[in-house]
């Protein structure tokens, strides 16, 4: 069984994901983003 350094694996990640987007952007690509789409009324949604 392997013991995972979760604090530093998502450091790895997130550098890793930096890198391809900037190279993104030096190519004159669309870069990745999160958008959120809210359907109905519901207020704890708004939170």
């Amino acid at each position: 069984m392997n013991i995972l350094d979760g604090k530093k694996l998502s450091n790895q990640i997130k550098a890793e994901l930096a890198e391809q987007v900037t190279a993104m952007k030096q190519r004159g690509e669309k870069v990745p983003h999160l958008a959120a789409v809210l359907v109905g009324n519901d207020g704890a949604s708004l939170t």
